[in-house]
């Protein structure tokens, strides 16, 4: 098993550019849509990450298996456009993937006439896909499901006879990523209503139109996380739009009160620390529509000793890995108990526990878990992560702008 072990010098590398990676949100939406009206060649930009890459190995592949590795995203979104198109494939991935359900995003297809087997356990891929014209109609879908379920329904819903009316039951959870599909969706041409809790898209064609990804605001928390925890430390960070579609853009705001100030430039932002701030004696938010800043901040506001309540975290459970176990066994080897007060909130009151001799994070094969934790390298000296590749799947460029970023000496164990 490979492993980093990091090591931290005190050395200041103030005022570095941290380089980030595309927005993958932005870019798999981006690439669905510009399947559908053969617009692929007119998008720049794109996101080198693993999830990117599967949705565009998928798309320029005649082969009928579509392997998608562990890229949730590519799976759902993938799912819905094979559903109608007038291609007959099969979606695969890791063994990992093939225990993440799928089963309310079939269901949904299926309801509108989507030719869709499992092809192993019911529920869950593979699966066998027979294209073909989609009818439409309404739907109803829990709105407490992951936003990517929706946003594969709508972004094929123009191409469907009727349309679709989407009409979403109970409270909506990560809003901002469907803003984004609907916002996206409009720049190729195609408009909707939201009217309180119902989504409706009429039949019609996207546009090609040429498109430039904007870069992304979740990679830019662990560098949030980083000036959060250094005494005198600053990074720029280029290409970020104040007025962004991703949600994740109130990363600004969530890390205000933990003393990073950011400062609009004119092709970024400026990231500092300001040391005057008065910490929060519990930070307590939602981070229901910002649920992929949840590692990040947790290990920030411990490492601060800011205890914290957050909640909105359901879906956690479903992601990479269960996000909220391997948050707090990983926060156990830091000396921190971390607990599920009930279904969705992690809260830390302070209570700690022994730090391990030698800190070893593993990362469940999920790429924000090693990230999330690298910043913890400046408190604690000396920091393993096993599997640090993982990162590709979002950041490939992470360790070495980490390294630049920070004075790190990163050493490789096999």
């Amino acid at each position: 098993m490979k492993q980093y072990k990091l090591t931290y010098s005190k050395a200041n590398n103030s005022g570095v550019e941290a380089g980030l990676p595309a927005s993958k949100s932005i870019a798999n939406r981006a690439l669905v849509i510009a399947a559908l009206c053969g617009a692929e060649n007119r998008l720049n930009n794109l996101s080198d990450c693993d999830d990117t890459q599967a949705v565009i190995r998928a798309l320029s592949s005649s082969d009928e298996v579509k392997n998608i590795g562990a890229a949730g995203t590519a799976m759902r979104f993938l799912t819905a456009y094979y559903a109608i198109s007038s291609k007959s494939v099969l979606m695969t991935g890791t063994e990992r993937m093939k225990n993440r359900p799928i089963s309310i995003l079939v269901d949904a297809l299926r309801s509108i006439g989507a030719d869709i087997e499992y092809v192993e356990k019911d529920g869950f891929p593979p699966l066998k896909i027979n294209g073909k014209k989609l009818k439409g109609g309404e739907l109803h879908v829990q709105g407490n499901v992951s936003s990517q379920y929706l946003s594969a329904i709508l972004m094929i819903a123009p191409y469907t006879q009727e349309g679709i009316k989407l009409v979403i039951e109970g409270d909506l959870v990560s809003r901002p990523y469907l803003q984004m599909t609907l916002s996206l969706m409009q720049e190729f041409g195609v408009s909707h209503t939201w009217d309180g809790n119902i989504i409706e898209i009429k039949p019609a064609e996207y546009k090609q139109i040429e498109f430039i990804v904007e870069n992304d605001w979740s990679a830019a928390s662990y560098w949030y996380s980083v000036i959060a925890l250094s005494d005198n430390q600053s990074v720029e960070l280029k290409y970020l739009q104040p007025e962004s579609l991703q949600g994740d853009s109130k990363l600004v705001e969530l890390y205000k009160p933990l003393g990073v100030e950011t400062e609009f430039v004119e092709d970024g932002v400026v990231l500092s620390k300001n040391n005057a701030v008065v910490l929060p004696s519990i930070y307590d938010i939602s981070l229901k529509e910002q649920p992929d800043l949840a590692q990040t901040l947790v290990v920030s506001c411990l490492l601060m000793n800011v205890p914290f309540k957050f909640s909105g975290l359901e879906n956690l459970k479903i992601k990479e890995t269960d996000r909220i176990q391997a948050l707090i066994n990983e926060c156990r080897k830091l000396g921190f108990v971390v607990k599920e007060l009930a279904s969705g909130v992690l809260s830390w009151d302070g209570e700690k526990c022994a730090i391990t001799d030698e800190i070893v994070i593993e990362t469940y094969e999920d790429h924000r878990m090693a990230m999330a934790f690298a910043p913890a390298v400046i408190k604690f000296g000396t920091l393993v992560v096993s599997e640090p590749d993982v990162v590709s799947k979002s950041y490939p460029s992470f360790w070495q702008e980490f390294q630049k970023v920070l004075p790190c000496e990163i050493k490789i164990i096999d």
